[in-house]
């Protein structure tokens, strides 16, 4: 079930996870959510999402400081998205001290907001490694 999300985006990037991340949702009810009865339809918002199924699947919680954004391919792939200086400005604004985002963005960026580290990955696996070891 999706509420404020594509239904079909969701099962989509569940997919792509259980290939990735080798973790079986088939069997799992899903429930997701955006607070406040929004719509979106963002692409950088598929890695956030993938990690906190991911988090819920293994019962782990992901780090409180940490804050993702980018686009997740059909292979795994984690694309690039735009204003990657604003997103990163914005959660350094907002508290967050590390922000995971896509390779490609972080080569683009003029300089890295103050206060918040930036931890660019190419891959899924490689943002799931580096959140839930």
């Amino acid at each position: 079930m999706s509420l404020g999300l594509d239904r079909n985006r969701v099962q989509l990037l569940t997919a792509v996870l259980e290939r990735s991340a080798k973790i079986t949702l088939g069997d799992r009810d899903l429930f997701v959510n955006v607070v406040g009865g929004v719509e979106l339809d963002e692409p950088a918002l598929d890695l956030p999402l993938c990690l906190a199924v991911a988090s819920a699947y293994r019962g782990k919680a992901l780090p409180s400081d940490q804050a993702a954004f980018g686009e997740v391919g059909l292979a795994g792939e984690i694309r690039g998205v735009g204003s990657a200086q604003a997103r990163a400005a914005e959660a350094a604004a907002l508290g967050f001290t590390r922000c995971v985002l896509p390779a490609s963005d972080h080569k683009r960026l003029d300089k890295a907001p103050k206060g918040i580290g930036l931890e660019p990955v190419c891959r899924l696996e490689e943002a799931l490694e580096l959140l839930l070891p």
